[in-house]
């Protein structure tokens, strides 16, 4: 008998499932996918995520062969963790606190991750910040029996250029795709929302989408504000628009809810504004589209039009898409540095996967395998939980994925352009100013704000605290602080991620 321990996901494709593995379609959403997972097991085994579309993360107990079976989504799209008791025992979850709370978890903070969390600002690799807990990587599997530990990978990212079709050719093939996968995608009893902002992913989410109402947030300051942009996106393609304006008050006030919910520190600044907005979300819905996932397939990120110039020389300092803080820097402010344990050493093995491909293809390679886990999918599924708000993302699809695999890089980035094939097949059902529409990113006026005493009294109280003290030599980060206060504003990204690490050290270690 098999036994399902945990589950969190949505499966996509499960009506095909349903017929395929002989169960009754007319279950509820919760019945009919334990059973998914179930027969899947019992008629794939290992193998069974090959088969599944959709974002998930779940432990099977196998009563007869009497050991218990954890497996992780393609993405990492849900979290999974687990930790080794010091007498023989295996907690898991895919919640930190749940497994914090059982016996056997001894809370000791992990500080080495601090070095790595200073140049990358968010949580990398299979460590955490808690000793002995680790995450479950995406693409693979972990098999407990007899107090024995092994973890297999189903899956890895796999890129084979085809040269044989043109730029309409990939267009078409995305956005017949993406047609397909919004079918499934949500059952027709179910009605969403759709995040909305100026960019073209969540515009061509919700153009393809029947989302009648969309979702954005904006700043009183105009030159940040991509809000007045998505409000137009929403109105020319017909939908309601329903718009959050943050102030800075609001913002960090947030920012301990979301370190507490977050279970890791996270320095990216647009999860306050995230966890905001999914907040004020929920009041009116409890299930939404986002468009995560295609800046990482199909060249989305300005610096990877650098990709070339980089050349072999990625191996040696990309890490992903932040890195803010060299090794010197945290030499100085850090008062344990510990040597060997260095950003570079946790995409090693992604650059020996890659080894022969374009630089463009190992970008994206260590931001899908890095970055989009640790960071992105991280944010999506802590801040919706909190808020009892549920997320979809179609672009964060296998079928989607196995596009962008096959695709040149020439489609994906040029000169002057990025997303080039997902734009054009986005200009199918979008006006090309919004197609072509220049990447502006999630802006937060972060920089501005945390320079003005009347918002950063936290900030201060923080960097200059007893919790600090136990971390940094004060005065190097009051100096850092004290350029960036007078005018510096590129030191705001280290004293955001110092001060994040320290509201989160707080809430797991000083309050708790």
């Amino acid at each position: 008998m098999i036994k399902i321990q945990e589950y969190r996901g949505h499966i996509r494709n499960w009506k095909a499932l349903c017929a395929e593995l002989g169960i009754d379609s007319t279950l509820s959403r919760e019945e009919r996918e334990e059973q998914i997972i179930v027969r899947a097991y019992e008629k794939w085994g290992c193998r069974m995520a090959d088969h599944i579309y959709g974002m998930f993360a779940f432990a099977l107990w196998d009563e007869e062969k009497e050991e218990l079976f954890c497996l992780r989504d393609q993405f990492g799209t849900k979290p999974f963790y687990y930790y080794q008791t010091a007498d023989g025992g295996l907690l898991y979850g895919s919640s930190i606190r749940s497994i914090m709370e059982q016996p056997g978890f001894v809370k000791e903070l992990n500080e080495e991750m601090l070095q790595l969390y200073l140049s990358l600002t968010y949580v990398a690799g299979e460590d955490t910040f808690f000793k002995g807990l680790k995450k479950l990587m995406p693409g693979r599997y972990l098999i407990w029996k007899n107090g024995s530990l092994s973890i297999k990978r189903y899956w890895s990212p796999q890129f084979h250029p085809d040269e044989s079709k043109s730029l309409e050719d990939w267009a078409d093939e995305i956005h017949t795709t993406l047609q397909h996968v919004m079918t499934e995608v949500k059952t027709e009893d179910e009605t969403a929302e759709s995040f909305l902002s100026g960019g073209v992913d969540s515009s061509y989410v919700l153009a393809m989408s029947d989302a009648q109402m969309t979702d954005s947030c904006g700043y009183e300051e105009e030159r940040f504000d991509e809000s007045i942009l998505a409000q137009k996106t929403a109105a020319l393609l017909g939908r309601k628009n329903s718009r959050c304006v943050i102030t800075p008050e609001q913002y960090f006030e947030a920012v301990p809810y979301v370190m507490y919910h977050m279970e890791q520190p996270l320095g990216d600044a647009s999860a306050i504004v995230f966890a905001i907005a999914c907040r004020a979300t929920a009041e009116h819905t409890k299930l939404c589209y986002s468009g995560e996932g295609s800046d990482e397939f199909f060249g989305g990120y300005n610096m990877y039009r650098n990709a070339e110039r980089y050349g072999d020389n990625l191996k040696t300092f990309y890490v992903g898409n932040t890195n803010i803080m060299k090794e010197d820097e945290k030499k100085r402010i850090l008062k344990n540095y510990h040597e060997g344990v260095l950003p570079i050493n946790l995409v090693k093995d992604i650059y020996e996967e890659t080894e022969g491909l374009d630089p463009l293809t190992k970008m994206s390679d260590v931001d899908i395998q890095i970055w989009l886990e640790g960071d992105i999918y991280l944010n999506v599924d802590k801040m919706s939980t909190a808020a009892g708000l549920e997320i979809r993302m179609p672009l964060t699809d296998m079928r989607i994925f196995d596009i962008a695999s096959r695709m040149p890089s020439a489609y994906k980035v040029t000169s002057d352009q990025n997303k080039v094939a997902l734009r054009t097949a986005a200009a199918k059902v979008l006006p090309e100013e919004i197609a072509f529409r220049k990447k502006l990113g999630f802006i937060v006026p972060i920089r501005i704000w945390m320079a003005d005493d009347r918002y950063n009294q936290d900030v201060r109280e923080k960097l200059f605290g007893s919790s600090a003290e136990k971390f940094f030599h004060v005065d190097e980060i009051r100096a850092i602080f004290d350029d960036y206060v007078g005018g510096n504003s590129d030191n705001w990204r280290k004293i955001w991620t110092i001060y994040t690490f320290l509201v989160w050290y707080e809430e797991y270690f000083v309050k708790r």
